[in-house]
Order: C-alpha cells, then structure tokens, then sequence
C-alpha cells in the first residue's frame, strides 16, 4: 500500500509513465538508468545512475524499494534472482526467461496451443541453408535475443539476401521466421490481479512504418469474432504465465481470419498509450495494481482514440503546433537528445467518431515522409 516504494528498472518513456501512475496513487518511486535526467528520472523520488548492467546498482535499487519492476525486457535474470533476496519482484524471472528470447517465446506459444508462424531456431551460418529448405522464402531473420523497432532483423525475399543475413548470424543466435501475407497488425493488452482476475484492454489496430509504429488505432477496425478471438488469446496467454504486471500480445491477422501472435512484452506497450484519455484506467495505472496486489477494475473504452507518435523528426513541428491544437492529448517525454527515428512522445485524439478523428490527425503535415 502506499506510501510504499517501488522500483523500476529503465528510465525511458514506459518507466516516466509507471512513475506518473505510481505518483498519483501515493507511491514513491525510484528508477535505475544510466542516463542523467532520464525521463522517468524527471518525475521520481530518486535515481540511481548506471548501467543496467551493474549488479551492485540492482542490489541498491531493490534494498530501496519494496516492489520491484522493469520497462524493457533485456534485464539481467539471475541478477533479479538475487534481488529478490532484498524486495518483492511480484513479476517473477519466468516471463521475462520466456519473453527475454524469441525462440523460448515462440515455443512457449506453440507448447500450449497458440497459433504462430513457422520458424526454426539458427545457432551459427552453417544451420542457415537448412533452415531456409525448412521455412522458405520469403522470411525474416531475427536474433534471438534483444531488437526492438525493427533492429536486429534481415528481410530473405531471395538467395540474394543470403550474404547479408550472415552478418547478423556471426553476432548471436537467431530465429527465421515465415513472412506471412498479414491484412492488420493487432494487439491487445492483458493484466491479472494477485487474486486471479484476469482484465483485457480493448483491442488495437496498428499501422508500422519502417518497423516503428506509426499509428494505433482504438478499437480495431475489425469483426466483433475477431476481437473476441484474439482477447481470448490474451486470457490464455495471462493463465499460461500466471501473469502479473501488464502484457502486450502483438498479433497478425491473416486474410482468411487467422489470428497469429507475432510478439510479447511484458510490460506495457507503445500501442497502448492511448489507455491515458480513452479508458476509465491506463494501462501504467493497471500495471501498477497488478504488482502491488491492487485489484484492477473491469476496463472500459469511454471513446475511440487514435495514438501518434512522435518521433525525433515530427517532436519540433509538434511543439509548435500544439499550442493551436486544443483537441491534442500531447505527451513530451522529456528526452535530452533527439534523434532521427527515435521516439519522443505521442499524441492522442478522443472522439465519438473514429473517422473524424483519423481524417483530422492525417491532415496534419507533421507526420509526411
């Protein structure tokens, strides 16, 4: 209960919205990061600069706070063990053992019946000719471990993308996977109560340009059998895991109605910002409950909403910009250097009319290539 202290392992922009949510509730809070003035660092009690690798920086952090948590997935597992001596990490190690690793997670799914796409996993360059006999053209190459916004990732359309996969291979583990012909890419957002109660955020309609997304769109323009199908897949996903703290399940959906996971992040998600205005609870508010043993209401989409991020070449054209745009939900995470492609905040639109909304944010000029 508050004031109780919990720790975040990540100062990004995920971590700055746990700490807002903790804040409001009466927590206080304290991140790891080894940036100076970080973004969740900005709104915390206190922050602890170094590397998230520093095993003596974790002890520190979890002998300060009585939860502990984290905002990316690349945390070192054993070192949470140990923490674990010092604080309550209500999480566990299991998800992120899963999560951490594309080949553990696609197993995972496979294991208790949920759909994917075919892969195999590739250990060196010399498992990569069977591999491509197995799986076929065209295919993605992913390390198996680490990559985010499209990172660590080789498109094989043909023999001639072969070279440039090996490249990727001689540096880690990696996973191919079938490229499959998808019609929307979905998510949902999926959180369980310390007693069991299981609660789903509505259903997300994503739109990725060059691996990042774009634009999410809330609630999916999709058949009312396919939302149930894939919040149905993140109940499942929930049990499975004996889930605390917020997951996000990215899905395909296939032309014929299929549904596929594609990914899992165990935490909250860039799709499901828009949660902040448009439901009677945020997914960082969620995620807050569910770890600190709070029972989590039943969630409900009060408008439609459309997200946009901002990444490092839309951030000044925003800013000036939103002082004429009253309509904007506008969120700035405070990062001290921007760079091309990198994310800096986001705008949502709510409204009664999901078109409405979409036509008045694509209009703006902010967003062209």
């Amino acid at each position: 209960m508050p004031p109780a202290t919990i720790g975040i392992v990540g100062g990004g922009q995920l971590g700055q919205m746990m700490a807002l949510a903790a804040k409001q509730m009466g927590y206080k809070v304290g991140v790891l990061d080894p940036g100076i003035n970080c973004s969740a660092g900005q709104v915390a009690d206190f922050q602890i600069t170094a590397e998230y690798a520093d095993h003596q920086a974790l002890m520190e952090l979890s002998k300060k706070c009585d939860v502990l948590t984290y905002e990316f997935e690349n945390v070192d597992v054993s070192s949470l063990k140990e923490a674990q001596a010092y604080t309550s990490l209500p999480q566990g190690t299991a998800l992120l053992t899963i999560t951490g690793n594309r080949i553990n997670e696609k197993n995972f799914l496979k294991k208790n019946g949920i759909s994917v796409t075919d892969f195999t996993a590739i250990s060196d360059e010399s498992e990569l000719a069977g591999a491509i006999k197995l799986i076929g053209y065209p295919s993605i190459l992913k390390t198996a471990d680490g990559g985010y916004d499209g990172h660590g990732q080789q498109n094989l359309n043909s023999v001639v993308d072969l070279e440039a996969s090996l490249k990727l291979i001689r540096q880690a583990g990696c996973i191919l996977e079938k490229r499959q012909p998808f019609v929307k890419e979905l998510s949902v957002m999926v959180t369980r109560s310390l007693a069991g109660n299981i609660q789903i955020f509505p259903v997300t309609e994503n739109i990725h340009h060059h691996h990042i997304l774009y634009q999410s769109i809330i609630p999916a323009r999709i058949k009312g059998s396919i939302t149930k199908h894939a919040q149905q897949i993140a109940v499942t996903i929930a049990e499975k895991l004996n889930l605390r703290g917020v997951l996000g399940v990215e899905l395909f959906l296939l032309p014929n109605g299929k549904l596929l996971v594609n990914e899992l992040a165990p935490r909250p998600h860039n799709s499901g910002h828009y949660s902040i205005e448009a439901c009677n609870i945020s997914q960082f508010e969620a995620h807050i409950r569910s770890i600190c043993g709070l029972e989590i209401p039943l969630i409900k989409l009060n408008s439609p909403a459309v997200m946009m991020n901002l990444l490092g070449q839309h951030l000044e054209s925003a800013r000036q910009l939103m002082p004429s745009r009253p309509q904007w939900h506008f969120h700035d995470y405070g990062k001290t250097e921007i760079r091309q492609d990198r994310k800096m905040g986001h705008i949502t639109l709510v409204g009664n009319d999901l078109n409405k909304l979409l036509a008045e944010i694509n209009q703006e000029s902010i967003w062209e290539a």
